[in-house]
């Protein structure tokens, strides 16, 4: 059966993507997180409670991995380099990874002064289109616990009108990508209702 990683499997995009899956599709699923044994336990699942850092858990979290979905905080250039290296020594390639909208100053009415709070998601975003991976980035907006699963996907470089996306509605997105790779491929987009 085709396999998921999920990095980031406890923040709140990780956990619903993880019922996306498990309700809506039949893969397997490797939920990875510091404090993955936190977490249920579900059928077809497996837990790695570790830290992009520990190379060797990460490679074996993403070892015959289908694709795998990133939503992280923290430091994420970091982090995207770990992640990019694990991926390229187990031989996977595609990547669903978060960053943020507004790192190109392309929200309406935006004058492009993030006062460097965007900064790191903009780096990240960098060395992901950088990798050589088949990577598709999702710049949400402020992320809500809507029950709708509408959203609109605007190309790197178009102005963003609208400012939030919810949770359920990224993870559509996640699991279409999963169910067919070629979608979205090298795309950078944002996502907003």
């Amino acid at each position: 059966m085709a396999k998921v990683t999920i990095i980031g499997a406890t923040g709140s995009l990780g956990r619903v993507t993880t019922q996306t899956l498990l309700s809506e599709t039949d893969f397997d699923l490797t939920l990875f997180s510091r404090s993955a044994n936190h977490l249920p336990d579900y059928p077809r699942v497996q837990k790695v409670g570790a830290s992009t850092s520990e190379a060797s858990k990460l490679a074996t979290a993403i070892e015959g991995s289908q694709l795998v979905f990133v939503a992280l905080s923290g430091d994420l250039p970091k982090m995207a380099e770990q992640i990019i290296a694990a991926m390229k020594k187990v031989g996977v390639k595609r990547l669903v990874f978060i960053c943020s909208y507004g790192i190109y100053g392309e929200i309406a009415g935006s004058t492009g002064n993030d006062g460097g709070i965007l900064r790191p998601y903009r780096q990240a975003a960098d060395i992901v289109e950088a990798s050589g991976l088949d990577y598709t980035i999702l710049r949400p907006g402020w992320f809500d616990n809507g029950d709708d699963t509408d959203y609109q996907l605007i190309p790197k470089g178009e102005v963003i009108y609208g400012n939030t996306i919810s949770r359920k509605a990224i993870a559509e997105v996640v699991k279409q990508i999963a169910e067919n790779p070629h979608l979205y491929v090298k795309q950078n987009l944002g996502i907003v209702r």
